[in-house]
């Protein structure tokens, strides 16, 4: 029996693997598969994730219609294509490419139609039509131009939609090989970063840096046109004949061979991130100034994995002519893809009306779309690893003790609530401590995240606090967006003086540059912020109140609960292991605290790096 108004929403086969569930225009439920398989971007066909999605439908009942977040059919003959311009010499990737076409052309369909009562009921959306979803029906507007900017769905890798009553009507596109998340992914592996995953590495990388390379790249490697469009030159890149993103005539064009991912990164490795980063950002905003003036639309919607690039974002929400208001979907990348799937299908099914929703509102339950967890499995999950703990008699005790514990320093874990859809931890799967020393950026990085100290950290702060700190800051409940520290907070030296004293390393710059909230503020004094409204109901709100109310402070670190290569963790389990198995002090987890000095030698696992695959 089905379940009227149910869409399941499912991406798979490339990269974070994720399933959705809505009912007509109200998001039920999402998750990515790696959380529940500890495989960090699991591809695979997401199983898991799927289990939860229809664990919230009536008992005995099948979702309404299945839908895929593209067509196969579609991606099948671009393969075809890449290994019919491979051979010869492409003939070891031939195997992976087989088994990739096996599994599209027959074993996937076969396990979407499992899922329904009636095969006819598997709709496959292509790519950009699920991301350019995701963006817009969930977004505050009534209409708007939607953006959408990745790798490559089947063919498309950019395109341009309007969104309205009526729908989406797509009014442009950019096709393969020509790419800006593929330009972006060339630089980021040409710099020693993982393709995939380390783009934000490289995001981060380019404040450090000068765009010293900027017209070498606008003269040889992209013709980028004044609306927006452009075209890869091809000679430099091999992501269309390869396994490799660059070809040997980029390092030609550079001077220098690839960084290995172990080396040291050096000037010329941040000003070429700062040049790539600077050319993005270009083509973006002239491609989103042609969108609103192709659609007669003021707002913009974004989706796919550039959409993540939050220099991009906030150049949008500065400088982008004509603009009132900007929305970005927070699971942008091919995650999201599940959930807009679902979406477009629902809405074909059932209409076009939206639930009504609060003046400037989206549709995404502040991306709390994961799974939670009674007190009694916590309990249960605490006293299977014989943990100490505390059960405070109150939700404000809770938040209460915590808040005194990040005000003495302590590094907490927190969980609680839904688990976040998307690549951010918002709060309820996060690692919190007190923004306001150096200190905390070195000991979160080296001894609980285990990863590089010139990383930056992410602020949370109370929203109608944010101003007091940061220049024009923006809603931004989704850590989408970056702002600058005001001058009262910066230290004395800023990165042009730092610079002139000879200092050319992250590590140096990033000691030198200083504020007085220097764990979550970058090189430049910027700060991917996320602001938090404590009336919202989550704790992490009532625990940033408390917080304040004791330090004079409304902001604190927010990081992901996870350690390097991990995924963010999902259940209690999860969350006892990473807290075992780092330097976390306190672990806030439901009901329950659990202090590190409160524990017994026995039930305290070997502190020390967790042996995950490094991203």
């Amino acid at each position: 029996m089905t379940s009227p108004g149910h869409v399941l929403g499912i991406s798979s086969h490339f990269h974070d693997s994720a399933a959705a569930l809505v009912r007509g225009d109200r998001i039920v439920a999402a998750a990515q598969e790696e959380r529940f398989t500890r495989r960090k971007a699991d591809w695979r066909f997401p199983e898991h994730a799927i289990r939860y999605c229809l664990s919230h439908l009536p008992e005995g009942t099948a979702p309404e219609a299945v839908a895929y977040y593209e067509d196969p059919s579609l991606k099948t003959r671009r393969i075809l294509g890449t290994a019919r311009d491979l051979a010869p010499r492409g003939a070891p990737l031939w195997p992976q490419m087989i088994a990739t076409l096996r599994t599209l052309s027959s074993g996937l369909p076969r396990r979407l139609r499992n899922l329904v009562d009636d095969p006819g009921r598997v709709v496959f959306v292509p790519h950009h039509r699920s991301h350019a979803a995701s963006a817009f029906y969930p977004s505050p507007f009534d209409g708007a131009a939607v953006l959408v900017l990745d790798g490559v769905g089947e063919y498309s890798t950019t395109t341009l939609w309007r969104g309205d009553a009526a729908g989406l009507r797509a009014e442009g596109e950019i096709r393969f090989p020509h790419s800006l998340g593929m330009f972006y992914s060339a630089f980021t592996q040409y710099c020693g970063f993982k393709v995939n995953s380390g783009e934000y590495k490289l995001m981060g990388l380019a404040s450090f840096g000068e765009p010293l390379f900027r017209q070498k790249i606008l003269d040889s490697l992209i013709d980028l046109r004044p609306d927006g469009s452009f075209k890869l030159n091809m000679a430099y890149f091999d992501f269309d004949k390869g396994s490799s993103t660059i070809s040997p005539l980029f390092e030609m064009l550079f001077g220098e061979p690839p960084r290995r991912p172990d080396a040291p990164v050096t000037p010329f490795h941040m000003n070429l991130a700062a040049s790539a980063q600077a050319v993005l950002e270009e083509a973006v905003l002239r491609l989103a100034t042609t969108a609103l003036a192709l659609t007669g639309q003021r707002n913009l919607c974004l989706a796919g994995g550039v959409a993540l690039n939050c220099l991009v974002n906030t150049r949008l929400r500065l400088e982008l002519p004509g603009l009132d208001g900007l929305w970005i979907q927070p699971a942008a990348g091919d995650a999201g893809g599940a959930l807009g799937a679902a979406l477009d299908v629902a809405r074909s099914r059932h209409g076009t009306d939206r639930p009504a929703r609060k003046p400037g509102r989206d549709g995404m339950s502040a991306s709390l779309l994961g799974p939670s967890y009674s007190d009694d499995e916590i309990r249960a999950a605490l006293d299977a690893a014989g943990l100490v703990f505390e059960a405070p008699a109150t939700p404000e005790a809770l938040a209460r003790e915590t808040a005194e514990a990040l005000a003495e320093g302590q590094i907490v874990g927190h969980f609680d609530g839904r688990m976040e859809f998307g690549p951010r931890a918002l709060g309820n799967r996060s690692i919190l401590a007190d923004p306001r020393g150096v200190e905390t950026l070195s000991r979160v990085n080296r001894s609980i995240k285990f990863r590089e100290d010139w990383r930056p950290f992410a602020p949370i702060v109370l929203a109608d606090r944010a101003a007091e700190i940061f220049e024009a800051p923006a809603e931004s409940p989704y850590m989408l967006l970056v702002t600058k520290l005001k001058p009262a907070f910066r230290g004395e030296m800023d990165l042009a003086q730092a610079r002139a004293r000879g200092l050319n390393t992250p590590m140096d710059l990033q000691g030198a540059v200083t504020s007085r909230f220097a764990a979550v503020t970058h090189v430049d004094f910027s700060a991917r912020l996320q602001t938090i409204d404590p009336a919202g109901g989550a704790r992490a709100g009532a625990i940033l109140s408390a917080f304040d109310a004791l330090t004079g402070c409304p902001m604190l670190l927010n990081t992901s609960f996870n350690v390097r290569g991990e995924p963010i963790v999902c259940t209690p389990r999860d969350a006892v292991e990473c807290f075992l198995n780092t330097h976390l002090d306190l672990l806030a987890i439901g009901g329950f605290l659990v202090r590190k000095r409160s524990q017994k030698d026995e039930a305290l696992g070997k502190i020390g790096r967790m042996l995950f695959e490094a991203d």
